[in-house]
């Protein structure tokens, strides 16, 4: 049978039959919606955007989990081992992906969920973090690292010295560890931009330092530690001409550290005050507000 032909398929497929415009419609109304769903599915996140909890023993990691968690804290223990929760941005909070739209998009009254990933901070049990961030989960979207501001006062006590040197040792190996994952990329464009926050916490507390004082001593302190750890390698027999630069953090180790070197390896770090117990209640929303940015 020729496509010219009455009964052929052909002459059927553009002539004025009920069948044809039937299927016309039907191609034209339900093909886009399944091109939608598709690249919907394949585009849309498989899992929430999750946050990574660390810090030193102490310093109220967990308190602060179980704040965001259930609205208040709760009592808590040393952990021994990752945890995760679902917790909802407040609604009062506006995720920084949502700062163009309407005052009047009734879906910005929804609260929005993402991941905690509370991580133990006791020294033997730190590599649970490093590992999280050795092959990060494919939401991640930030670090939270919790530090107590009242025992980190600017008096030469023993206690504040050994709780800041502690914190300042663990900071350190994490930003390393960020800046040999943006130094080690194969890629010309190197990995996404991952944001560290570091929380002050119980800033209600007379003793505790304000965020800018804490940022120079934690700056200072990792100097000092960055520089012990130079002179420990070199007296090793590891020279100059034998570490790479990516074993140094910041620029060479040539200078006095500051967290500003850290956004050329994709990773800008903010030191922000709150707490999260108090006489007067939690104060969390500089932390919340940051969270929100990176949504």
């Amino acid at each position: 049978m020729a496509w010219s032909d009455p009964d052929s398929f052909a002459t059927k497929a553009f002539g004025p039959y009920i069948s044809t415009i039937i299927i016309a419609t039907l191609v034209a109304f339900l093909l886009p919606t399944l091109v939608h769903f598709y690249l919907y599915r394949a585009k849309a996140p498989t899992s929430l955007p999750s946050f990574l909890v660390l810090g030193p023993s102490g310093s109220g990691k967990t308190s602060l989990v179980t704040l965001f968690e259930s609205g208040k804290p709760s009592p808590t223990h040393i952990s021994q081992a990752p945890s995760t929760v679902q917790v909802h941005l407040p609604s009062t909070t506006r995720a920084g992906s949502s700062q163009y739209r309407s005052e009047n998009d009734p879906t910005l009254k929804q609260e929005k969920p993402l991941q905690l990933i509370d991580t133990p901070g006791h020294g033997k049990l730190r590599h649970y973090a490093r590992e999280y961030l050795q092959d990060p989960p494919p939401g991640l979207k930030g670090i939270i690292f919790v530090i107590d501001a009242a025992n980190v006062s600017s008096d030469s006590s023993s206690s504040a010295n050994e709780t800041l040197q502690d914190a300042a040792e663990y900071l350190h190996d994490i930003l390393l560890l960020l800046q040999k994952r943006y130094t080690s990329a194969k890629t010309s464009k190197g990995p996404k931009e991952l944001p560290v926050l570091i929380a002050a916490n119980k800033l209600d507390l007379f003793t505790a330092l304000p965020a800018p004082l804490l940022k120079g001593k934690l700056e200072q302190e990792i100097s000092r530690v960055r520089d012990a750890r130079a002179k420990g390698l070199m007296a090793a027999g590891m020279g100059e001409e034998g570490s790479e630069e990516r074993d140094w953090l910041g620029e060479g180790g040539e200078s006095k550290f500051e967290f500003r070197m850290m956004e050329e390896v994709n990773c800008p770090v903010k030191v922000v005050g709150g707490n999260v117990l108090g006489a007067e209640g939690s104060d969390v929303d500089g932390w919340w507000g940051w969270i929100a940015g990176w949504l």
